[in-house]
């Protein structure tokens, strides 16, 4: 139970010192505030640095980036056909029958040892 309580106490230390350290919000020149259909318009809403928050972005479709990004590409992906292949070449019976010749020969010699 202590090791729960330590990893949260951990990250809110964390946090914290986040927090103190983020620069104040403060919205670039020439910007209109983001405001919602319903909401006070004169209380504008703080512009997010993009180097502080969520790991994915600050706006509101990088959760949708995620899902996106995660989701299996089958269909983008045509499945590789193995390439139709020729015959053999007559170096790779040529040497099949050497590998063979020498089989044969080993064995031969092993067993006139014995």
């Amino acid at each position: 139970m202590t090791e729960a309580q330590d990893s949260e106490r951990l990250l809110a230390d964390a946090l914290r010192a986040q927090a103190r350290s983020a620069p104040p919000a403060v919205p670039p020149e020439g910007t209109a505030p983001r405001t919602r259909p319903g909401e006070n318009s004169a209380v504008p809403a703080p512009a997010v640095p993009p180097q502080y928050g969520l790991l994915s972005g600050p706006d509101a479709g990088s959760l949708e980036r995620e899902h996106a990004a995660l989701e299996t590409p089958g269909a983008a992906l045509p499945a590789r056909s193995k390439p139709a292949s020729g015959p053999l070449r007559a170096y790779w019976i040529l040497l099949l029958a050497v590998l063979l010749g020498l089989l044969t020969g080993a064995v031969v010699g092993i067993v006139t040892l014995i």
